[in-house]
Parts: structure tokens; C-alpha cells; sequence
């Protein structure tokens, strides 16, 4: 009753409005939902180009998709609200992808990394995981709330470090660096499996862990004292930290919880891929920024989502899908992706100069 009582007060603000008003209404709604008509005029275009892209399979698959990237853009959203990003989120993702796969390799794989290792219980690994990704982003929280340095800086250089400890990682033991594979079958079954399908086409069990992880990152942003902190520090930090919030301990606790997310990608993708090496999770962070962008998480701070969020990875996904399905360079795809990133932060721009 509340929506339509909305609506009608906004119709009826809109009847009032002289016809160059009215033209001015209609150009700041089309410029502020420019990439979603441009998606749905995507949509409808790549339909008619090939069937198949509206078919179940399709569908699911774009869901799944969607399912992977949802857990880091819910945590990298959280470091845009504090008018920063992260920048290491791809290579956390790679480093907890590999110490996934190394723990939970076949016994009877030939290329363990650790022969003389049990298969871990998955709950112990997802822990690890957890952990691993917590403690980089503490450390980006650290810097970032202690120092004064910008989220941007400290980002890259534990982007950078990451990485060099990626790489150290799969060499160890004799790995030399190959791909790690050969997974245990229960750990791939727990993540890939499937108890549901639609129409034939099952739905991966990773589906249902995004759900309850956006479930999670709902109720931490909209009914906790914390997600009421967090916003109150990315409006506007001063402020905040004289109404009594700990702005410090506030920022240091969003990034931590940013690289929990990234762990659990980590865990997610390690099965989903099958073989990991220093590679994976590379650029993974653009995508999640792109997604956080268009779903209306704003860089200047305090404003933003989860359902935001989520609706900012599908559309990226129904986009990145499109484009395969009308079989476009792949090279092109990069400009393509780029151009949505920098339109994307146009529009944010735009919105936050005309609230001003």
C-alpha cells in the first residue's frame, strides 16, 4: 500500500510540472537508467540474433555465473561505501582458490601437492579460507584506518604481495607451479552438485551458498549497529566519529569482512574451475567494482545496496553473455566491459553533482 501511495504522490508531483519540466524529468530518467535500457535493448537484440539465449540452459547458466561473482561484489561493495575499493580482491580470490585445492586434491591423484596429507574435512578448509582472506583484509583495513592512506594505494601493494605469495605458494613441495587439479570428488560434488533443476538443467549447489551469503550481507548492512556504522563512516567520517562511532574499528571490520567474502569465492571457484594456478582469480575485482557501480553502490560514499548489488551482477552477466552469444571478438569484450565500468561511473558522477 505504501508503494502505491508513493506512486501516486510522485504522479501526481509529475502532473504539476510545466512541459519543460516534464522534458527535462524524462531526460534525467533516461540518462540515470541508460545502461538498463541499453540492456534491455541488448536482451532483445541478442534474442532475435539467436534463440538460445533465452532458453533454460542459458538462463541457469547466467545465474550461476551470477552466483560466483556475487560473494566478492557483496564485500567489495562494502569498501565503496567507505568511498574506497580493493584492489586485491582477484588475487585473494586466487590465493584461497589454490589453498582450497591443495588441501581437498584425490588421494589417490598423483600430482598432490601435499602426498603425505589427508583430504581435509571441508568445513575445516572453509575456515582456513576464511581466515586467510580475514587477515588480508584486516591488514587492508589497518593501513587504510591507522595510517590515513588511501584504500586505493594500500590495495595495490597488497594486491601485489598477494600475488608474490601465490606464486610462492604453488611452488612449494615440488609443485613447481602446475595447476592444481585432480580434486576430491566430495568436495567437487558439495560445490558443483546438484539437488535441484529446472527443466532438466540442474542448478549448481554454489547457487544456494550466494543465496545465503546475500542473505548474510543483508542483514549485516540493514539490521545491525555495524551496517548502521558503516554507512554513517562513508557519508561522512567526522561525523560519525562524533556521534561516537569508532570509525577506525569500523573500517578496519569492513575490509575484514571484504576478504572473508573473497575467501569464500576462493573455495567456490577452486571447485567450479577444477584447476587452479597463479592465473586464477585474476581480475576478478573489476568485475565486482563494474557490478557494484551499476547497481547504484556510489564512490563518493554512503549510498548503496545488496539488492543494488545483485541486480549490478546480473546485469554485467546478461551483458557478458550476450556478447558471447553474438560471438564478438573476444578482444572487443575488454573495450566493451571498460566502456560499462567508465559510463557506469559517469552516471554515479552525474546523480551525486545534481543531489549537490
Amino acid at each position: 500500500m505504501k508503494v502505491v501511495a508513493n506512486m501516486k504522490d510522485r504522479y501526481a508531483a509529475y502532473q504539476e510540472l510545466d512541459g519543460k519540466e516534464k522534458g527535462k524529468f524524462w531526460k534525467e530518467a533516461l540518462l540515470n537508467n541508460a545502461l538498463y535500457i541499453l540492456l534491455v535493448i541488448a536482451v532483445i537484440y541478442t534474442y532475435v540474433q539467436n534463440k538460445q539465449f533465452l532458453s533454460v540452459g542459458s538462463i541457469v547458466n547466467i545465474v550461476s555465473l551470477s552466483a560466483t561473482s556475487l560473494p566478492i561484489a557483496c564485500g567489495i561493495a562494502g569498501c565503496i561505501v567507505l568511498t574506497g575499493t580493493d584492489l586485491s580482491a582477484g588475487r585473494v580470490v586466487g590465493l584461497t582458490a589454490c589453498v582450497s585445492a591443495s588441501l581437498l586434491q584425490s588421494v589417490d591423484y598423483a600430482g598432490r601437492m601435499f602426498p603425505d596429507w589427508p583430504v581435509f574435512p571441508i568445513p575445516v578448509v572453509i575456515l582456513i579460507v576464511m581466515a586467510v582472506g580475514g587477515l588480508i583484509g584486516l591488514i587492508n583495513g589497518f593501513f587504510v584506518a591507522k595510517f590515513g592512506l588511501h584504500p586505493f594505494i594500500v590495495t595495490l601493494a597488497t594486491q601485489l604481495i598477494t600475488y608474490g605469495l601465490l606464486t610462492m605458494y604453488i611452488m612449494l613441495n615440488g609443485n613447481n607451479g602446475q595447476p592444481l587439479s585432480g580434486l576430491d570428488k566430495g568436495y567437487k560434488k558439495f560445490v558443483t552438485g546438484s539437488v535441484v533443476g529446472i527443466g532438466g538443467t540442474p542448478i549448481p549447489n554454489y547457487v544456494w551458498y550466494a543465496v545465503v551469503i546475500v542473505i548474510i550481507m543483508w542483514f549485516i548492512w540493514n539490521k545491525t549497529t555495524f551496517g548502521k556504522n558503516m554507512f554513517a563512516v562513508g557519508s561522512n567520517p567526522e561525523a560519525a566519529n562524533v556521534s561516537g562511532v569508532n570509525v577506525a574499528l569500523t573500517t578496519i571490520l569492513v575490509h575484514t569482512l571484504a576478504g572473508v567474502t573473497y575467501g569464500i569465492t576462493g573455495f567456490i571457484e577452486s571447485a567450479r574451475i577444477g584447476s587452479n594456478s597463479a592465473n586464477t582469480g585474476q581480475n576478478y575485482e573489476c568485475d565486482a567494482i563494474a557490478a557494484c557501480v551499476i547497481g547504484g553502490v556510489s564512490f563518493v560514499g554512503g549510498t548503496g545496496k545488496i539488492s543494488g548489488v545483485i541486480l549490478g551482477v546480473f546485469v554485467l552477466r546478461i551483458i557478458f553473455g550476450a556478447l558471447i552469444f553474438l560471438a564478438i571478438n573476444q578482444n572487443l569484450q575488454f573495450i566493451i566491459k571498460g566502456l560499462i565500468i567508465l559510463v557506469a561511473c559517469a552516471i554515479d558522477m552525474r546523480k551525486y553533482l545534481a543531489k549537490k
